[in-house]
């Protein structure tokens, strides 16, 4: 895992931080980007908490006008499948909250807070666009943020009744998200899809094909920015 943060020279157009977990998610981004110039691309580490922290960190030096969370991720089956992609319409903290005798109280049941973050709509509909035009397929759905992965049937039901249109499962969204919105900073998120949300079966998860995937999102991603 790196803390390195990836700074190319900035140019006139939109400033983006783009934060990923791992170093091999980082790497196909920095594939897909090529020689674009206005892009830091940072691996802040796994889970929400430690990606908040970093997020926040390196928000706090430097100026940007777009956050993006890219990696892989556990896709919902009917929503998407091993080698697609998820470009998030919402950021859902999707286990923070409270259990009662009743079932889960989210936080903003709760009265505390909310566990919904809202993404750049305008800009997350113009990336699939370019996504879907280089030949992949790609969901506009909810994404899931949850500090515990899914690894049985019965939890992948409880959170699909939670968010029935959850279309991704992925460990980072929210706390990356939070650390941008709080600063007043849109957000995206987008995961390549390298197993299934369900039973923990590690033989079927394909990260190389997911990470390919990636890397032609991050292409696409330019044709957004400039």
């Amino acid at each position: 895992m790196s803390e390195e943060l990836h700074t190319q020279s900035p140019s006139s157009h939109r400033r983006v931080l783009i934060v990923t977990a791992v170093e091999a998610e980082r790497e196909a981004v920095l594939r897909g980007l090529g020689d674009i110039d206005q892009v830091d691309v940072l691996a802040a580490g796994v889970g929400p908490v430690m990606v908040a922290v970093r997020t926040a960190m390196v928000l706090a030096k430097t100026s940007y006008d777009l956050v993006i969370i890219a990696g892989i991720g556990g896709g919902f089956v009917g929503q998407a499948e091993i080698g697609e992609l998820v470009i998030a319409d919402q950021i859902i903290a999707a286990d923070l909250g409270a259990e009662t005798p009743e079932g889960y109280m989210s936080l903003d049941e709760l009265g505390f807070g909310s566990v919904q973050i809202p993404v750049h709509t305008s800009l997350a509909n113009e990336w699939a666009d370019v996504i879907r035009e280089k030949g992949l397929s790609v969901t506009l759905g909810p994404v899931l943020t949850v500090s515990t992965v899914t690894g049985t049937a019965e939890t992948t039901e409880e959170l699909a009744q939670r968010v029935p249109s959850a279309a991704a499962e992925a460990m980072e969204g929210f706390g990356v998200a939070t650390a941008a919105h709080v600063l007043g900073i849109p957000v995206l998120e987008i995961r390549a899809i390298s197993n299934r949300v369900g039973p923990r079966d590690r033989s079927a998860w394909r990260i190389g094909d997911a990470l390919k995937a990636l890397e032609v999102a991050s292409a696409s991603l330019k044709e957004v920015l400039t």
